[in-house]
């Protein structure tokens, strides 16, 4: 990317007008007058302006992120430090953490996915883990947009170019097409890795004179302003944003985390932070705030790549693969033997001191000279108006014209977008590297072996954007336990999550009411089921103009399966055995994928959300899973029952006869309802009395509603497909797609 003139270094305009373009209001440039005493030089401005803009201040959702419940008896280190961390036993832990790139991704498709891989990588090595695995959440627009598949291509390409060459396996994710991410897409992603529990790293500076160390790369000027870029709404000039995105080198980054690595095994290091948003003004202000110390800084000593940076651009330069250190004092020399190994750079560039100010200097002139402590205090923080979303009238099942031919509709949901196979995206991912990987991308949860044990981690990204924008709240609660019932249809117990908060313009009441409603919704599920939230990140202005995207709380979770033999996949195993429903059936076809793909219809209230019935229905299925009894484990979700079903014969190649009952219920809310708290299982015809006994003993609403075998799904009422047509059909749409053929 070829360096661009900066605005500091454009025609001498006020400081107020600057602070206009930085982002800040005119009240946020008051109060920095206030702190600083004086009128900001351009650097000072700069820096306020990064550090209070939405995307590092959190400063609309903060006072609502405070109300989800982070503590539990295995969390580690919950939200406040790079990533979370949360005991899993045998003194080992797993650092976890799900971040948005989303508007870089949309500027320039394959830098933009490509920098959220590798600053999420850091968030977890940075505290002592060695990654194990990424996952994803991506959103784009409709297919038929012009932009959509030229987005998809360099989204997909620089996930799979960055998690590839840095030898970290991409295990999971989801991707889902709506007009409303036209203008902005969402790319999350997520990293997740193991560290010995007594080997955690964290990023509190202490001990006045210890030396404040930089390593990586060069210093360049891409990515200036990216974080100020990240807070603000999309307009017409999107293109000009584009040397606000940042470049990345995975091959760096692979020497980084081995560098560092090595490094954290001695004791050398105080504290560490990865330079990420706002690059080292961030890090370098953080690391001294939470330390409740001063530094200094040496610009001169920061490695560059360019000629002639200003200090402004030093500070706000967003260049990728670098970390900022403090070392015990006498520990350099040791350090940078390990990092001049790995082929990286290693400067001393600066120290802590007693002072409590941020002072840098440039050619020997002080640069800045700004307090600390009062800039993250004294932080801008809204309490945004809100307004609650308008409720939705419930869709009655009947008023929804009945389908004359139901094979047809489960092949049409089966190929469609957002149900339709991710072969061509997960294929395009190494997501066997390292050979831990025993469930990959397609099941409910992918599973990566604990390395040289036989227990295993279960990790997920899981949200329904349509019933978040349906009801707020409901919707918020059930991306929590959808993940949650991923996590246990493969054996494994739930521990906690990460979140990313995907949402449109704060300043708007209806926006910031879906934020709340979103909120709520996920603290209530989170209590219910002891999943606590012990990291994340908000993702703000995903507007274009007036429009923004579906509110979208994806959520990352991550679940301990502490006995690898009895895990489940969704495949079915063989021919004779039995399929069991788990959880009520009432046929809710509000805001369901029936309703949108065969009605063209998006309207109705979501599935209500039972916290109770979740719970008890999937502690149930859990602890039969760990029998050894059942063969195979889908949860219900999008599509319903008879779209889980089609699933798991499609994945094991064998067809079913369902036993669907005839009643109250009209067949297409039956078969297509997308109720929530329910599961299909698998399970041998001697097994089946004893789980439906223990079923009703402990509550759990359990029926049969088939029998494994033979080459199709057939159903009363005589209609019936083959497995394989419906395989063609699933696997059909997005390479086609991507040809330019469908």
């Amino acid at each position: 990317m070829t360096a661009t003139k900066t605005k500091a270094a454009d025609a001498p305009k006020s400081m107020e007008a600057l602070a206009r373009e930085f982002g800040l209001s005119a009240e946020e440039y008051k109060l920095a007058l206030s702190i600083l005493g004086r009128t900001p030089n351009v650097t000072e401005l700069g820096i306020f302006s990064v550090m209070w803009s939405e995307h590092c201040s959190y400063k609309s959702s903060k006072r609502w992120l405070r109300t989800l419940p982070t503590t539990a008896p295995w969390v580690v280190c919950g939200p406040g430090e790079n990533a979370g961390v949360i005991d899993i036993g045998d003194g080992m832990v797993a650092i976890f953490k799900m971040e948005s790139h989303n508007h870089p991704s949309f500027i320039e498709p394959y830098q933009g996915a490509a920098t959220g891989v590798g600053g999420i990588l850091r968030d977890v090595f940075t505290m002592g883990a060695r990654p194990i695995a990424n996952l994803n959440a991506l959103r784009f627009g409709d297919p038929k947009h012009p932009k959509t598949r030229h987005l998809i291509a360099g989204v997909v390409g620089g996930i799979g170019g960055y998690g590839n060459c840095v030898g970290v396996p991409t295990v999971g994710g989801e991707c889902t097409f709506h007009p409303r991410y036209n203008g902005n897409i969402l790319v999350n992603a997520m990293t997740v890795g193991l560290a010995r529990a007594d080997r955690v790293f964290y990023a509190r500076a202490a001990g006045i004179g210890n030396p404040v160390v930089y390593v990586g790369s060069k210093t360049g000027r891409d990515g200036i302003h990216g974080a100020t870029m990240a807070s603000a709404v999309f307009g017409e000039e999107v293109e000009a944003k584009r040397p606000t995105v940042q470049v990345g080198d995975p091959f760096t980054e692979k020497l980084l985390i081995e560098a560092c690595l090595e490094l954290m095994e001695t004791d050398a290091i105080v504290a560490i932070q990865d330079m990420g948003a706002a690059g080292l003004t961030s890090s370098s202000f953080e690391m001294a705030g939470k330390g409740g110390l001063g530094i200094e800084i040496d610009l001169d000593q920061v490695p560059q790549r360019e000629v002639g940076m200003s200090a402004y651009e030093i500070m706000l330069s967003e260049s990728q693969e670098r970390m900022l250190m403090v070392l015990k004092q006498g520990r350099e020399a040791e350090a940078e033997r390990i990092f001049r190994k790995w082929e990286l750079d290693f400067a001393v560039i600066g120290r802590l001191t007693d002072t409590g100010r941020f002072v840098l200097r440039q050619h020997g002139q002080v640069a800045a000279d700004m307090p600390v402590a009062p800039l993250s205090e004294q932080m801008p923080e809204y309490a945004r108006p809100w307004v609650p979303s308008p409720p939705r009238p419930t869709v009655d099942p009947k008023s929804v014209p009945v389908p004359d031919d139901i094979a047809g509709v489960l092949k049409k949901l089966i190929s469609c977008p957002d149900l339709a196979s991710k072969r061509w995206i997960w294929e395009q991912y190494d997501h066997m590297v390292m050979a831990d990987t025993l469930q990959r991308p397609g099941g409910d949860a992918a599973v990566v072996r604990i390395h040289g044990s036989d227990r295993g981690l279960a990790l997920v990204t899981d949200c329904t954007p349509r019933y978040c924008d349906a009801d707020p709240k409901v919707g918020g609660a059930q991306a929590v336990a959808e993940a949650w019932r991923n996590i246990t249809a493969v054996g494994a117990k739930p521990l906690a999550i990460t979140d990313c908060m995907n949402f449109g313009n704060p300043e708007r009441p209806e926006i910031m009411g879906q934020f709340v409603g979103c909120i709520e919704g996920m603290a209530e599920a989170c209590k219910a089921l002891d999943f606590p939230v012990v990291s994340g990140n908000v993702s703000l202005y995903n507007d274009t103009g007036t429009t923004g995207v579906q509110p979208t709380p994806s959520i990352g979770g991550v679940g301990i399966l502490d006995n690898l033999r009895v895990m489940q996949t969704i495949a079915l195993k063989g021919a004779g055995h039995a399929l069991v429903r788990i959880g009520h059936t009432r046929g809710h076809l509000g805001a369901s994928l029936y309703l949108r793909e065969t009605e063209g219809r998006e309207d109705g209230a979501p599935p209500p959300v039972d916290l109770a019935e979740e719970r008890r229905n999937g502690d149930f299925v859990r602890t039969f899973i760990q029998t050894g009894k059942s063969l195979a484990c889908h949860d219900c979700s999008d599509g319903g029952l008879l779209v889980a079903v089609a699933e798991m014969a499609m994945a094991g190649g064998i067809g079913a006869t369902l036993e669907i009952p005839t009643g109250a219920l009209p067949p297409h809310a039956f078969l297509f309802g997308e109720d929530q708290a329910r599961y299909v299982l698998e399970v041998a015809e001697t097994d089946l009395a004893t789980l439906l006994t223990h079923a009703e003993n402990e509550g759990v609403i359990a029926r049969r509603i088939g029998t494994t075998g033979g080459a199709s799904l057939t159903g009363v009422g005589g209609w019936a497909i083959s497995v394989g047509e419906l395989k063609a059909a699933n696997e059909a749409w997005l390479p086609a797609y991507m040809s330019g053929n469908a």
